[in-house]
């Protein structure tokens, strides 16, 4: 599965890669927008030393790490935010009698491997952040683990929009909100928000464990909002019962799915 997988990742490579000067100028492109969260961040930071009490380059770090997580998943992951498009023209069929998972399918349809731009430029910032802070390495372990995390919440998410669109089969830019939506609202401190705001993403959607909850013990930070010490490691549990509810989610969407019979 995971072989089909990545032959049909290197299918649509190919076919972008036919027109090479169209190829780096997209991944160009998208390296230039995503800066543009950073240069945001740059502008608070020329006005002000601090945000919620952490420095512009402790920022840095929580984007970047926020930032990579979620762009590997939206180059990798979240084209299985067209299923509302294959339910409407009655396409879906064709995935499910295929023997591969529908799931593998749908976010591999249309790859676009352009958005490589965008995970360079979150690595960079990240590369730089953890210089520039001179992390101590001790607990630098959890940077990786903080990384693979984000991705399996993100990827939760996305699977979690792709089921709700077996019910809500035209109101894709709802669930969008719901995947980008999430991911601007990891890319700064948590304690820039109210109380109720962090339980909810800390309890309920699990985001702080995205950057925020592993990166107060990357930065030896105490969490203002008083969370407990093993919260900070909690982030690895908080995606696996993410994932799970996610694939049942998905598992359920597809089940109930009735074709257009066309």
């Amino acid at each position: 599965m995971v072989r089909t997988y990545f032959l049909l990742l290197w299918t649509w490579t190919r076919a972008a890669a036919a027109y090479p000067a169209s190829f780096a100028l997209m991944n160009l492109l998208g390296f230039v927008t995503a800066a543009i969260d950073v240069a945001v961040i740059l502008v608070i930071f020329a006005n002000t030393t601090t945000l919620a009490g952490f420095s512009r380059d402790e920022v840095l770090f929580l984007y970047g790490a926020a930032a990579l997580a979620f762009t590997i998943c939206d180059t990798f992951v979240s084209n299985i935010d067209r299923v509302s498009a294959h339910i409407r023209a009655g396409t879906l069929d064709t995935f499910l009698i295929r023997p591969v998972s529908a799931w593998i399918q749908l976010t591999a349809d249309r790859f676009q491997i352009t958005r490589l731009g965008r995970i360079l430029q979150a690595a960079l910032v990240l590369g730089y952040a953890i210089t520039a802070l001179g992390l101590d390495w001790r607990r630098g372990w959890m940077i990786p683990v903080m990384v693979l995390t984000g991705i399996i919440i993100f990827g939760a998410l996305w699977t979690l929009a792709g089921a709700a669109q077996f019910v809500l089969t035209d109101a894709p830019e709802v669930v969008n909100a719901f995947t980008y939506g999430s991911y601007q609202l990891s890319q700064y401190p948590l304690g820039i928000y109210a109380r109720d705001v962090v339980r909810g993403v800390t309890y309920v959607l699990p985001l702080a464990f995205v950057n925020w909850q592993p990166g107060l013990y990357v930065l030896g930070r105490d969490d203002p909002f008083g969370t407990p010490e093993y919260t900070r490691f909690a982030g690895p549990a908080a995606a696996l019962v993410l994932a799970l509810v996610a694939a049942l989610a998905w598992r359920q969407g597809v089940r109930h799915y009735r074709s257009t019979g066309s």
